[in-house]
């Protein structure tokens, strides 16, 4: 056998080093438009979409006005008409207009109940109207202060108003409500 020398020096191995990655640019975002709080919210669309949205009060409002402009239209003209609308786009069907126009009494009486209700697209409940009306108060006496409160804040107010007010227990809100 042939005699190997072995070397019992361990090896050092020099460190390698990374080329330091180049940093990323920033993201280019879109510019945020302004959010116009001029008038209530409503669900028209870019033509372009193909799901339908539930539409809002205001909306609903808006149809029924050209309803009334043209009264003998059909209503299958007027679904045509805001699909096709140059301001934006109002998708619903026929037989949706026909369930709307049979509740538009109620609809209309919705605008009335609370001043927000043009922006909504379901109608809001109240099981307690004197709870919910010491709550408005309460958070608008908050907002004079110039105060803030937090949801905590206010579900413990609930409760504490819920007792006051001699709610019964089968009738008081649970949990975050």
């Amino acid at each position: 056998m042939e005699n190997f020398i072995v070397n019992l020096v361990p090896m050092v191995r020099s460190p390698k080093k990374r080329q330091p990655r180049p940093k990323p640019a920033p993201y280019k975002r879109k510019p945020k438009t302004p959010h116009q709080k001029d008038g209530p919210a409503t669900s028209t669309k870019h033509s372009n979409t193909s799901r339908r949205e539930n539409l809002t009060l205001n909306d609903w409002m808006m149809v029924f006005a050209y309803i009334d402009e043209h009264p003998y239209l059909p209503q299958d003209r007027i679904v045509q008409h805001f699909k096709t609308r140059k301001e934006g786009v109002l998708k619903f069907t026929q037989a949706t207009l026909s369930q709307k126009l049979k509740d538009r009494m109620h609809l209309e009486q919705r605008i009335e109940s609370y001043p927000s209700a043009l922006s909504s697209k379901q109608p809001r409940i109240v099981t307690r109207p004197d709870v919910e009306e010491a709550l408005v108060e309460w958070i608008t006496s908050m907002e004079q202060k110039g105060e803030s409160y937090t949801g905590a804040m206010f579900r413990e107010k609930r409760r504490k108003l819920e007792e006051k007010l001699g709610v019964p227990e089968t009738e008081q809100l649970i949990g975050d409500g």
